[in-house]
């Protein structure tokens, strides 16, 4: 019924769009491919020098009038791989068992929900371009997005699970030869059929930067996210997400190599199932994030 759904909004959007575009992003923990719809002539426009206060205020006035649709498959490879590990090298799994509650596998591979997702976004858009650069790859967005899948991870391990999470988001990327930024707000909930996973609310904020000229200060070349999760039943806090991450640039290249390390704190109350591992007690898990940005 969801995919039907998702589909038939992107067929809509396909007859009625008036340009169109495909944009993509490569990652080790999070890879996607997005089909970018605009459902009016110059629905997608070029913001040229303006500002980002002067972008995130004009997208703001038109919150009520989207004028984009956004079709997005993604893919989360490190977490897929922690996953194929634990189940099809289990010795080799278990070797890397640095303590009790320390796998070195979940360590290197924790903090996604899932395996995959098939995504739509419906709002507004804008590029920011600079002579040379791409424009498609420099966009400030706002709007609604409806993500859905078939799968939950929980320690390397898939449990079956048909998911939707609905939420809005603000979210600004600027990608030149020089620096990338990037940054994202975003609130909303996610649903779960499967009973033994507790529906919640979240909040979520993100910001990371990239200065291939060095930079001048250390947040030149850092990005941290913020992730909290309620419980819709009660409104308790279940889960805290955080990680921070330090850029290392080659000078001159457009590649850097980055280091990330953060904590996920799980509460009991998120699982209702005890046959799960560690379900019926709250859980701690370092996370240690290596990547390379190009």
């Amino acid at each position: 019924m969801i995919k039907s759904a998702l589909l038939l909004l992107l067929s809509v959007g396909l007859l009625l769009g008036r340009e169109w575009f495909i944009d993509y992003e490569l990652d080790a923990y999070y890879s996607n491919v997005g089909l970018y719809i605009g459902l009016e002539e110059e629905a997608i426009p070029d913001a040229g020098d303006k500002s980002e206060l002067e972008i995130y205020t004009g997208l703001l006035r038109e919150w009520y009038r989207p004028r984009v649709v956004v079709l997005e498959a993604s893919v989360n490879p490190m977490p897929i791989a922690g996953v194929a590990i634990k189940k099809n090298a289990r010795s080799s799994y278990d070797n890397l068992q640095l303590s009790d509650s320390l796998n070195l596998v979940q360590v290197l591979t924790a903090g996604f929900n899932d395996p995959y997702a098939l995504s739509l976004f419906l709002g507004n858009v804008v590029t920011f371009s600079e002579e040379g650069e791409r424009a498609s790859q420099n966009k400030g967005y706002m709007g609604f997005l409806i993500s859905a899948g078939h799968y939950h991870i929980r320690h390397n391990e898939l449990i079956r699970d048909n998911w939707v999470e609905v939420e809005w988001k603000i979210k600004g990327d600027r990608d030149f030869s020089d620096h990338r930024l990037s940054w994202s707000f975003r609130v909303g909930g996610r649903f779960h059929d499967n009973p033994i996973i507790t529906d919640t609310w979240y909040l979520s904020l993100r910001r990371g930067k990239v200065d291939f000229t060095g930079g001048e200060s250390w947040l030149d070349n850092a990005a941290f996210e913020y992730t909290v999760d309620f419980s819709q039943k009660s409104g308790d806090a279940l889960r805290h997400f955080l990680i921070a991450e330090k850029n290392f640039p080659r000078r001159g290249r457009s590649y850097a190599f980055a280091l990330g390390a953060g904590f996920i704190w799980d509460s009991r109350q998120l699982y209702r199932d005890e046959a799960l591992e560690g379900s019926d007690s709250d859980r701690f898990q370092f996370m240690l994030r290596p990547n390379f940005i190009f």
